[in-house]
């Protein structure tokens, strides 16, 4: 058996011990896991470390040693959202295999990476490899929920532990069939959070004479419709006009990119027009308390996210181009967007790898329109080059995405090699 195949094979083991321990959050309860892969860490011949502001909600931190060199950083969470058995047709918890298919919650967010990282990882110590840099290997619990007992807090309360040069983590990676292409997504930058209310107000009266009162939710509607088919202007940053001119567009033209790429690809459409632009997403209204009263007030809740490094006064801007009449604008919530640089040797080493292993394939930057625990390294340490990677050349972008938080959750097995190989064969390139 090769490298490749015995790759392929540890990982798909070790990601299906990995799922079967219910690391749902909450409540977490994330020990258990951690400990397990620990302990198969250190077998390998890695140093371990347990890290935890609660408990039962330890961090892992791994070591692989080597020169003084840059260290590479590998970073994943072993926590996952819920999941209802009657939705799936499989045991969400059992990671069975079928049809070359391994499934199981988790197995996509995220512990195929923390399962390939870790098998790579292991793989170089039992080979006594030797390299110019350091490797950490960083499992972390809460990122389902924000990254308070995780990530945010083992960046802020033991930032040596945390601390790294070059980071990988979650958010790109799966192959994107592109016409006659085929483009491996590279996260280099996540969009902010900018959630507002917009409320309105009228007057009460019993529903059964409508023409008494002036109906809060009846003025709510408009808002609505122009927040849910909103469409502002265009906010380009440095990484959305390096993906324009990877996939052969002209940034100058963003409108005339988007009508070229839906022709082309129109999977890839929606993705590319929430990278473009602000977003707002109606997703919860409140008015009326009793059937038989007309509301005098009604609220709705916009989740609303914005190009990295822009703020508020962006958020405010594209708003005002899309929402008019008589309501009220408060913002509860403003997290501006985090990036990192395109041009950088970790993207040199990932466009080598892709193009050796997936001949004529290329790695090309993008933009994750949510947040992950990138975030919270970018911050602590601001020249840390931290990438969202996770090689699959089998199962595309567009079978991937809609299965994250859904029902059968599950990864190619194919693929759990490919991305193994991958974090196997970094470290000797890039450091």
């Amino acid at each position: 058996m090769g490298l490749a195949e015995e790759l392929q094979e540890e990982t798909a083991e070790v990601l299906a011990r990995l799922i079967r321990f219910r690391t749902v959050n909450p409540p977490g309860d994330e020990r258990a896991c951690q400990e397990w892969l620990a302990g198969y860490l250190e077998d390998a011949g890695l140093t371990c470390e347990l890290h935890a502001a609660e408990p039962e909600r330890p961090n892992l931190v791994a070591r692989l040693p080597g020169g003084d060199g840059p260290t590479l950083g590998y970073l994943s969470h072993v926590d996952t959202v819920l999941a209802d058995p009657q939705d799936w047709s499989a045991d969400p918890w059992s990671a069975e295999v079928r049809d070359g298919f391994l499934y199981g919650r988790g197995a996509v967010d995220m512990k195929d990476q923390t399962a390939a990282e870790a098998v790579a990882l292991a793989t170089l110590a039992r080979r006594n490899v030797k390299l110019n840099g350091e490797v950490k290997l960083i499992s972390v619990v809460d990122e389902e929920t924000g990254g308070t007992l995780g990530a945010q807090w083992l960046t802020e309360t033991l930032p040596d532990a945390a601390r790294v040069d070059y980071l990988l983590n979650e958010g790109a990676g799966a192959v994107m069939p592109y016409g006659d292409r085929r483009l491996y997504g590279v996260c280099v930058a996540e969009k902010g959070t900018f959630r507002f209310r917009v409320r309105t107000t009228g007057t009460a009266a019993h529903a059964s004479v409508p023409g008494l009162a002036e109906n809060a939710l009846l003025k709510l509607a408009p808002a609505i419709t122009a927040l849910g088919g909103a469409k502002p202007g265009f906010d380009l940053t440095e990484a959305t006009h390096a993906l324009l001119e990877g996939l052969g567009e002209d940034p100058r033209d963003p409108q005339g990119a988007l009508d070229s790429v839906a022709r082309i690809e129109p999977r890839l459409a929606p993705i590319l027009d929430a990278a473009l632009r602000v977003t707002f997403a109606p997703t919860i209204v409140s008015a009326g308390e009793k059937i038989n009263v007309i509301p005098a007030r009604a609220e709705l809740r916009v989740d609303c996210r914005v190009p990295p490094g822009m703020g508020i006064e962006t958020a405010r801007r594209r708003l005002g181009e899309v929402l008019d009449g008589d309501v009220d604008v408060e913002f509860t919530e403003e997290v501006e967007g985090n990036r990192s640089p395109v041009a950088s040797p970790l993207m040199d080493a990932i466009r080598a790898w892709v193009g050796e292993h997936d001949p004529g394939a290329e790695a090309v930057p993008t933009v994750l329109p949510a947040f992950t625990d990138c975030r919270w390294f970018r911050a602590a340490f601001p020249d840390c080059v931290a990438y969202g990677f996770f090689p699959q050349r089998h199962q595309t972008l567009y079978e991937t995405w809609p299965l994250m938080h859904a029902k059968d959750e599950r990864i190619d097995v194919r693929d759990l090699g490919f991305a193994a190989g991958f974090f196997h064969d970094l470290p000797g390139r890039l450091l």
